[in-house]
């Protein structure tokens, strides 16, 4: 990308730093952003992330797969697609009680928040009613619920939101023209289509992508391009390294250069201003450098935990250190009730 000069620096700076988020964004703004020299990209991402969060906080989070592989899809990235020969075997959906205890010893560790997710294209209705009481037991422990379990009509994600769900998430993935290369087996507007639902059901959204799936860095600049131009910002923004997985068509993928990666949780940071960026899957690969200079660049939430569905992630120790180290603190979970009553102030 071309690089960007002094007075075109000083245009983007005051643009970031009108106090609304915007939804406007153009393909050629996001894009001067990753032109800008390293030190002035995260200079401006540090100064828009502390206009709106506490830059030492981090919000916790656990991944459970709650049902594993035999997934109709043909993600190229995924070991849990029943396309390719990964070695993982496919199993059913763990019972109700078993989640629980898995949220339970995630709340113990310090998280606040608990994800599931099952390798469907779609939930059918006798699962999605187990998957309701997964969600109330959860949200009875006072942890944030989220949920990933494939393609939603509206009135899946309506009881979804009726059992107590906060968030649901569905990547985009990459950018519109990359698509095809990644994922044939459902559209990008599918992906948007789901996404509908979930806004219209009133949940809150979590959306992001991956980076290092042999994408251009146009293909960057489109996703973010897709994301920060909705209607409505994701309120989570989860931004992923490719986990090379043998087997998978993305399986021998070259590694994505980790100041490249920095760049995207900045940009990501930048035009989503408001949106939790979470440093996701990847974070195994990445030394301690690296994930500090994605806090600086504006990351302030991660998955805790050995395991990211199926992909390893770092244990609780290093994690622990990590944060001792960078006098990190988790972020406290702040309740429907007490959001609203904030707003209400």
């Amino acid at each position: 990308m071309a690089a960007v000069d002094a007075m075109e620096i000083r245009n983007l700076t005051a643009r970031c730093a009108e106090a609304q988020p915007r939804h406007d964004w153009t393909r050629a703004e996001i894009a001067a952003l990753f032109a800008l020299p390293f030190s002035d990209l995260t200079w401006l991402a540090q100064q828009v992330h502390r206009r709106h969060f506490d830059p030492n906080q981090v919000q916790m989070s656990t991944l459970l797969s709650i049902k594993t592989g035999g997934c109709p899809e043909d993600c190229g990235y995924c070991s849990q697609s029943a396309h390719f020969e990964t070695g993982l075997k496919a199993t059913k959906l763990m019972d109700v009680q078993a989640t629980l205890a898995a949220a339970q010893a995630a709340k113990a560790q310090g998280a606040s928040r608990f994800c599931m997710g099952a390798a469907w294209r779609n939930p059918k209705a006798h699962d999605l009613d187990k998957v309701c009481d997964m969600i109330a037991e959860v949200k009875a422990l006072g942890m944030e619920t989220c949920a990933t379990l494939g393609m939603l009509t509206g009135e899946q994600a309506q009881q979804l939101r009726a059992a107590g769900l906060d968030y649901y998430n569905h990547n985009l993935d990459t950018s519109p023209e990359h698509y095809a290369e990644v994922i044939t087996t459902r559209s990008y507007q599918d992906r948007l289509d789901t996404l509908e639902h979930v806004r219209g059901a009133g949940m809150k959204v979590c959306c992001g992508g991956i980076v290092g799936m042999g994408e251009a860095a146009t293909d960057r600049v489109g996703l973010l391009h897709s994301l920060a131009t909705l209607p409505a910002h994701p309120e989570s923004v989860p931004v992923n390294m490719l986990m090379q997985v043998e087997g998978t068509r993305l399986g021998q993928s070259a590694p994505l250069d980790g100041i490249d990666f920095v760049r995207m949780i900045a940009v990501a940071r930048i035009v989503m201003p408001q949106s939790m960026v979470r440093l996701s899957a990847g974070r195994e690969t990445m030394s301690d450098e690296l994930q500090a200079l994605c806090f600086l660049a504006g990351a302030n939430s991660i998955f805790l935990g050995d395991r990211l569905l199926t992909t390893k992630n770092p244990g609780q120790d290093r994690d622990t250190a990590l944060i001792a180290k960078l006098g990190i603190v988790p972020m406290p979970y702040v309740t429907v009730e007490e959001d609203s009553a904030e707003a209400a102030e």
